[in-house]
Parts: structure tokens; C-alpha cells; sequence
């Protein structure tokens, strides 16, 4: 084991995989990975259910690859986060959603971070450098040699055909290609799945051709504790591994931890805001208010459907096709997303593809960009969760855009198209449909998040990075992950919190 390495990457997840294999095709800088969740060192190894693109191993309670963190959702409504624990991260447990962010996420992240570095022109050729498009090849502005393959959903299955159908009656716009930038719509969904297989990015980045570097570590069952900083410098990481604690020590440490660990990693360490953390009995070693003070995420409720007849279960994915849609004054196109399950909410959170006589869910979900709730650490202990609040429908604006999502959905339900396959709507009820404030309590009955959290860490001159994910006030510490960005994207974040390891690497390289 490297006990001192060039760089330590704190996390193997969506962003620290991508990171530690391209800072390692410098065949002299030596880069250690320490993982929390187990590492494979082979694809043999993975258990089948991981691997299982028709199922969504976050879903289900109890998953040993999942950690679980108690949150609440909005005031009184309390909910458990699940983020992977496993090589790859939540790219091993999520549904397999790889859809770009918009052009105006990088607007206005570039805006934020005062760095063109965001900029979507100049994200591109690293969008393009991490994927195999199986769908477009090398076709602008896709690429064909990158790491992670991407596939679009098939719209085969009977369901997802109507909803194909029921979009065009409904005359939303088609929108094949989900990842070119163009005008919001109905099309299928980026995946970095083929055949049925999830691959996720310890597959991708660690298990390829980076495995056989003799300068790259991966240690699994690595858990970081805190940050060692001295005379203002980040020099080592106190972790538990085996069973006993050790210091890994590096000339530079990059936590890509992932949104919720990250900021509670750097709270442990005495970095974030003073205040709160001298009440938590934790020593300040850098004030820096902007470490957990928001997040920004996407609020999400199932709209289920009954079935005119048995459904055939999914043969290569979980998800049939995504519509996204304005909301009414809405500053960004496509900030509502109607995302289709062709698996039973039931089948997902128990790990069966088919369950018989359920009812099949359309994800309906405000992809608005906003900041709300924040991460706040509450004991020094590692093992104490932090306070975490979503501020979810706090807004008039926040619940109009839910139920004007909910309401979408069911006009695609009440399409003669979509009667093909489905006898009616199982709920929300007519009813409750036309009442604002029943839908609203309807909502907020059955509220969930999509787990797309950002912003707990963000880069800007005020904030608590710069561009580069460096920390400000502080040499030798970086943030690589999705908590960086100040608001959530317009889409999932998967293939985002890959660029991410991918731009924070070329800076770290630039910069040598």
C-alpha cells in the first residue's frame, strides 16, 4: 500500500473513479483511492444484483451495498437517503440514468464559479472523452472511446410505446437524443447500461486499463474519519481500515465522498462554520460558512398507473422513456420530468422485476434549479449522522411546479394513446386532481426525493471552492464530487458527478 502518495482520493464513487484513473495515467504521480464500501478487484467478483440493470439496488431497504442517512424532506417529514457504499458509488446502485446536464446548468455554474473552465464549450471534449455513445458513435457531440458506455432506452416495450404515443397526441416535441442539447421532449433515456448490465465507474475507470498501474492503490473498506491539516495545509486523512485507525498521509487529498459525506467529512475535520461546529464540541480549524450552509436537489413523487392487461417484464432496463417539460413561468426549459418505471414501486424496493396486479409508476419530479435546507454537523463522532434538511415545498412556487408535475403526468395517463395499455390512473383521484390544496396534501403524503443532491461544498469566490474544487483558505485540499456544484442540474446528476472527476483532473494536471 502506498503510505504516501502523490494524491489521496477520498471516494471510488462517480466522480473519484474518473479522477484517480486520469490522474493516473501519469505513470510518476502515485494515486491512492480509500474506499469506504468493499472494491472488487475483478467483474466475477460484483454481485449479481449490482450488476442487474432492471433493478435499482438504492431502492431496496436493507441493500449491503447502501448507506443510509436520516434526512427530512420538508418540516415534520422525516426520510432515509441511500448513497452507495461499494466500488463505483452510487453509480452502482442508482437506476443507471445518464443524461448530460443543459447548457444553462453550465451557464450559470461558469457564472458562479467566475471560472470559464464550467462553461459548456469548454466541458464538451470531456463530455465526449468519458462515454462510448453505442446509439450516435462519434457523431457531434458524442464520442466513441471514452470509458463509460451509454445506450438509449429501447421504446419497444408496450409502455413505453404508449407513452411515446401519448407525448405526440399530447404534441410534446420528440426529443431522440437526450444528450445533444436540444429542445426538451419525449425521448428514451441515456444509460450507461448495455445488454441489461449497469456499468458503473469502478467498472468503468478502475477495473479497465487502469487496474495494472502500478502507481494507483485502491483500498476498500477504507473509511475516512477526518482531515489532518497543519500550519494551514491539508497533509493526510485519519481513516479506519482493518479494524484499526491509520493516517494516510499526501502531498495533495481530494474528497469526492459524494454530497452528503463530503461537507461532513470536512465538518469533522473543523472546516465550515464556526459557530456550528464549536457547538458541536469540534475544534475550528478553518471557518468556512459556505460548507454545508444549502443544498439543492429534486423533489419526487410516484404517479402510478393500472395496467389494461399483464405487462412483459423489462428485458434490457428498469426505465422505459423520459418527457421533460416547462413548467408554467418557468426561467428553464424542461424543468419538469415525467421519467417511466416499467417495474412496480413495489418490485423496485423489494428487487423484482414483475410483481403481478401492481400498478407502474411514472417518476414525476421539479427539476427547477434552487437552494434550500442545508447539512448541519451535530456531534463530533463520525458515527453521529449530520442534520440534514431538503426544504422541499417550502415555496408557492415549489408546490404549483409539483403539481403542475403531477398534473402532466396524468393528462399522458388520460390520452387515448396511453389507453392502450392502461385502464386508469390508480391516484391521485379526479378530485384531488382539480384541487390545488388536496393535491398538495396528496404530494406531500408521498414525497420522495429523486437522491440528486448538489451544492453542500459550492465553488465561487465567496462560497467554499474555487473552479478548480480547490478549498479556499486552505493548500493541498480539493472537493471533487457533485456537492461542488452550486445548484443541481436541470437532469440527473450521474453523468455530471463523472465530468466532474474528469474536469478536476485536467486542472490538477494542468496546474503540475
Amino acid at each position: 500500500m502506498i503510505r504516501h502518495a502523490d494524491v489521496l482520493v477520498i471516494g471510488a464513487g462517480g466522480s473519484g473513479a474518473a479522477l484517480a484513473a486520469r490522474l493516473s495515467e501519469d505513470p510518476g504521480r502515485d494515486v491512492l483511492v480509500a474506499e469506504a464500501g468493499p472494491v472488487p478487484r475483478a467483474l466475477p467478483e460484483f454481485p449479481a444484483d449490482l450488476l442487474d440493470a432492471r433493478l435499482v439496488p438504492g431502492a431496496r431497504p436493507g441493500s449491503p451495498a447502501v448507506r443510509t442517512v436520516p434526512a427530512l424532506l420538508t418540516s415534520g417529514l422525516p426520510y432515509m437517503a441511500a448513497r452507495g457504499r461499494f466500488l463505483g458509488g452510487s453509480t452502482t446502485v442508482n437506476g443507471g440514468y445518464f443524461i448530460r446536464a443543459r447548457r444553462a446548468d453550465f451557464d450559470r455554474w461558469s457564472a458562479a464559479a467566475a471560472d470559464d473552465l464550467w462553461s459548456y464549450d469548454r466541458v464538451l471534449p470531456l463530455l465526449r472523452a468519458l462515454e462510448s455513445d453505442l446509439d450516435h458513435g462519434a457523431a457531434p457531440p458524442h464520442g466513441d472511446r471514452g470509458p463509460i458506455p451509454v445506450r438509449r432506452t429501447g421504446l419497444r416495450h408496450p409502455a413505453a410505446a404508449a407513452f411515446q404515443a401519448a407525448a405526440r397526441e399530447l404534441r410534446h416535441p420528440d426529443e431522440p437524443d437526450k444528450n445533444a442539447q436540444g429542445a426538451p421532449g419525449f425521448g428514451p433515456v441515456p444509460s450507461n447500461t448495455v445488454d441489461g448490465r449497469r456499468v458503473n465507474t469502478g467498472i468503468a475507470y478502475l477495473l479497465g486499463a487502469a487496474a495494472h498501474r502500478p502507481n494507483l492503490t485502491v483500498l476498500g473498506d477504507c473509511t475516512a474519519l477526518s482531515v489532518v491539516v497543519g500550519r494551514g495545509r491539508a497533509t493526510g486523512v485519519v481513516a479506519e481500515h482493518g479494524g484499526r485507525r491509520t493516517v494516510l498521509e499526501a502531498g495533495e487529498i481530494v474528497l469526492c465522498a459524494g454530497a452528503l459525506a463530503s461537507p461532513h467529512l470536512l465538518h469533522l475535520s473543523g472546516i465550515g462554520p464556526a459557530g456550528d461546529l464549536a457547538r458541536a464540541g469540534i475544534p475550528v480549524v478553518h471557518d468556512l460558512p459556505a460548507v454545508g450552509a444549502a443544498l439543492s436537489d429534486h423533489p419526487q413523487v410516484a404517479v402510478e398507473w393500472v395496467p389494461r392487461r399483464p405487462m412483459p417484464e423489462p428485458s434490457g432496463s428498469w426505465l422505459g422513456g423520459a418527457l421533460h417539460l416547462r413548467s408554467t413561468g418557468g426561467a428553464e426549459a424542461g424543468d419538469l420530468e415525467i421519467l417511466q418505471s416499467l417495474v412496480p414501486v413495489s418490485g423496485l424496493v423489494t428487487g423484482t422485476t414483475t410483481v403481478p396486479g401492481a400498478p407502474l409508476p411514472f417518476l414525476v419530479s421539479v427539476l427547477a434549479p434552487r437552494t434550500a435546507g442545508g447539512l448541519r454537523t451535530v456531534s463530533a463522532d463520525p458515527g453521529v449522522p449530520p442534520h440534514i434538511e431538503y426544504g422541499y415545498l417550502e415555496t408557492g412556487a415549489d408546490r404549483r411546479r409539483m403539481r403542475e408535475a403531477v398534473r402532466a403526468a396524468a393528462a399522458v395517463a388520460a390520452t387515448d394513446a396511453f389507453g392502450e395499455v392502461s385502464r386508469s390512473l390508480a391516484e391521485p383521484a379526479a378530485g384531488t386532481l382539480d384541487d390545488d390544496r388536496e393535491l398538495d396534501r396528496w404530494i406531500r403524503a408521498r414525497l420522495g426525493t429523486s437522491q440528486h443532491t448538489c451544492g453542500t461544498v459550492p465553488m465561487g469566490p465567496a462560497a467554499a471552492v474555487d473552479g478548480h474544487g480547490r478549498v479556499h483558505g486552505l493548500d493541498g485540499l480539493r472537493v471533487a464530487d457533485t456537492s461542488i456544484l452550486p445548484t443541481a442540474p436541470l437532469r440527473g446528476p450521474a453523468a455530471t458527478a463523472v465530468l466532474i472527476g474528469e474536469v478536476i483532473a485536467q486542472a490538477i494536471r494542468s496546474e503540475r
